[in-house]
């Protein structure tokens, strides 16, 4: 079967990921609208360009949500609108972002980049947007799954930040397919909740968002990681750590680059992996902090260019 497969596969071996058998290290960054935003989907060069643009400054992973359906008068959020999601109401996934999702994966593997591929996401459901019943969600876990068999270059990941039907939704995934990396965010930073054991037994991979309210919030989540590590024994990434900006939606004030920096270099010495966040699609076209094409670009903000000079300079562990 595996034969069959088109791109490189990722996998865990020793608890530690691989890519088609090499060591792989794993440096994300989160770009939840990348299957929404006009810019970065434009055209095939477009969307490659950006993507070596990402790779030169060290980032070999993105994290995309299947959901961007939000309320706009809660989220704020860039790219936001009603039909900015892969599934219809009763959980048909639409070819059209779904083209989308295997276009990128298809050209991130020629660079051998990854994606964490977030199948739902908590905040669909945190404001008068009807819910899915839990058959629908079974049928678009499954749909997705069949679809993406030929793309071994990715994780999935069940939720963001949310333990609803984990065990069923994980196993609909192994059904179909049992070689593909399945995890969950299994809820907010700063909660005392960072997954049942029960959960986190269960899935392939850890993906915790770490601490945000300590001062040393940067301390305080790599002992996190380190408490699920020689718990778990199995890989676990720093998914949605600590970040600067609105303090609407989870920044903190008083944060440095050097902060950031510190807690990247802490987590890569455990042995985990880090998906840089950020404040660069939170509050609207316009706002100072948001690059005019929607993209986490490297080079736009000043404080987040500090970071990624350094993972440029610091690409592998």
């Amino acid at each position: 079967m595996l034969k069959s497969y088109k791109t490189k596969r990722l996998h865990v071996k020793d608890g530690r990921f691989r890519l088609d058998g090499q060591p792989y290290y794993l440096q994300g960054v989160s770009f939840f609208n990348a299957l929404f935003n006009d810019a970065f989907n434009r055209s095939e060069e477009d969307r490659r360009a950006w993507l070596a643009k990402f790779k030169a400054y060290g980032v070999n992973c993105l994290r995309v949500w299947c959901q961007w359906d939000l309320n706009p008068k809660v989220k704020t959020f860039i790219d936001v609108h009603p039909d900015h999601t892969l599934y219809t109401e009763d959980g048909q996934v639409k070819d059209l972002y779904f083209e989308r999702l295997a276009a990128l994966l298809a050209e991130a593997d020629a660079l051998d980049m990854t994606v964490e591929v977030a199948l739902f996401v908590v905040e669909r459901y945190e404001h008068p947007i009807a819910p899915f019943p839990l058959w629908a969600h079974e049928r678009a876990a499954a749909e997705m799954t069949r679809r993406l068999l030929p793309y071994r270059n990715l994780i999935l990941q069940i939720w963001n930040e949310n333990s609803v039907h984990v065990p069923i939704l994980y196993e609909t995934i192994k059904r179909i397919d049992y070689a593909r990396i399945v995890t969950n965010s299994p809820g907010y930073a700063d909660s005392v909740y960072r997954g049942t054991h029960e959960h986190n037994d269960l899935v392939d991979v850890l993906t915790p968002h770490t601490n945000r309210s300590e001062d040393e919030f940067y301390k305080a989540a790599v002992l996190e990681l380190e408490m699920l590590m020689e718990k778990y024994r199995k890989p676990v990434i720093d998914d949605e750590p600590a970040r600067n900006g609105t303090l609407k939606f989870g920044g903190r004030e008083g944060t440095t680059p050097q902060m950031h920096i510190e807690q990247i270099r802490s987590v890569r010495a455990l042995g985990a992996y880090h998906i840089y966040h950020h404040d660069m699609f939170q509050l609207g076209y316009g706002d100072p902090s948001i690059p005019p094409s929607g993209i986490p670009d490297p080079e736009f903000s000043p404080y987040h260019r500090q970071v990624f000079e350094w993972l440029k300079a610091h690409p592998t562990w």
